[in-house]
């Protein structure tokens, strides 16, 4: 998941520290293929069969007034391979849609091509000043891709696109559109979950993802997605012994799988959220994120790993005006595309947004891709093993 105290920052104006992305030393543009036309979409790259079985990508929807699909995909299959001793790796890949014109995303569909370890897709705009930069790195360093634990790795990416099993394809409503200047790129983040996977059998991936672009100005309403992280505090079960279910223990042990950086983020998260208070054991944790800006919520979801158990996004909690953006009660890892909301809700500088997230440390003894890791301390982690509370508002502010 990207860094989510950097964005905390950028749209808080808070005096936090800056958590960078740990980039490694591996970087490869990937090629893509591209459908310009309007006819029917690209087949999608086969499914494989992994942990979680054959994934059916159902068809795309008829495409709409004004839409084209581009296709794009890494260049060949990656083999991903977990740093530190780690079960996860986060690995982000360049793709260039070929822009010439000004465009707008009005929708994706993710295309897993092995489903048995691919966690969740991000896909980011690299705007056009980053895009040299970007290809410089990637001629310069082996390797498909590179490391990108956090946000995409390079200048100032904004969120566009993502997929969790669970979602499909991804159609925001007409006049609405994610904005794409001419020579902007995408940087496709794919986190890859390594437990299951059986070497020289599953290991290797190749996914891609089916774009829906309007060209030109037009009359589409421009998007951007705002973040809302909570920290993660869980202890372990009162039956559950080990080195790692000390708190300290199990902080220092995400800052060696991850780095010093993505690592940090539990503390910074703390001190934003709990306002420098210590934290709190409990299942049950929440934060408060102040609105800098009018504009209109379109859409809401949320994101947690397979301790989760219920999140919850709210405007104005505790007062007349009160309202309810998400609401996932029974959650699973399967239940994280956005949900667009029946009317738009405004907001405005003044107004509160609070996410809360309940984690259940008891589904670690009945989920196969944990019952057989220690217990640990679980706080803010980019592992599956390690948990997330974010909430994610997709909103349109005035011009």
């Amino acid at each position: 998941m990207p860094d989510v105290m950097q964005n905390v920052r950028r749209h808080h104006h808070r005096p936090l520290v800056t958590v960078a992305a740990a980039l490694a030393a591996t970087l490869l543009v990937t090629s893509c293929g591209a459908d310009p036309g309007g006819g029917p979409p690209p087949e999608p790259p086969g499914s494989s069969v992994g942990a979680h079985g054959r994934l059916d990508i159902p068809p795309a929807a008829p495409l709409r007034t004004g839409e084209r699909f581009v296709h794009l995909e890494m260049a060949r299959p990656y083999r991903p391979s977990a740093p530190n001793g780690g079960t996860d790796e986060y690995r982000c890949f360049l793709v260039d849609p070929g822009l010439t014109e000004q465009a707008y995303l009005t929708g994706s569909q993710f295309l897993p091509q092995n489903a048995g370890m691919v966690h969740h897709a991000i896909f980011f705009r690299l705007d056009p000043v980053d895009a040299a930069p970007a290809r410089k790195l990637d001629a310069e360093t082996p390797g498909d891709g590179w490391t990108c634990f956090g946000n995409a790795g390079i200048g100032d990416a904004s969120w566009v696109a993502h997929w969790a099993p669970g979602a499909d394809e991804t159609l925001l409503s007409p006049g609405l559109g994610h904005p794409m200047p001419p020579g902007s790129q995408l940087v496709m983040q794919v986190h890859y979950n390594l437990v299951d996977v059986r070497a020289g059998v599953d290991d290797t991936d190749r996914s891609g993802i089916r774009l829906r672009l309007v060209d030109g100005s037009g009359a589409v309403e421009p998007l951007v997605t705002e973040l809302l992280p909570a920290p993660v505090e869980l202890p372990c079960a009162a039956d559950e012994r080990g080195e790692l279910c000390d708190r300290g223990a199990a902080v220092r042990d995400v800052r060696r799988r991850f780095g010093a950086e993505a690592g940090g983020e539990a503390e910074q998260l703390n001190a934003y959220c709990n306002r420098g208070r210590a934290p709190v054991p409990g299942n049950t944790q929440h934060c408060d994120h102040p609105v800098t800006a009018a504009g209109l919520v379109h859409a809401a979801a949320g994101h947690m790993h397979l301790l989760g158990s219920a999140i919850k996004v709210e405007l104005n909690p505790g007062t007349p005006e009160a309202r309810t953006l998400l609401d996932i009660p029974a959650y699973d890892f399967d239940q994280q595309a956005n949900r667009p909301l029946p009317q738009p809700v405004a907001v405005e500088p003044g107004d509160v947004y609070r996410v809360t997230c309940t984690h259940d440390v008891t589904l670690r003894k009945r989920v196969p891709q944990l019952r057989n890791l220690p217990p640990r301390y679980v706080v803010w982690g980019e592992g599956t093993s390690d948990e997330m509370c974010l909430g994610l508002i997709v909103m349109s502010r005035p011009g």
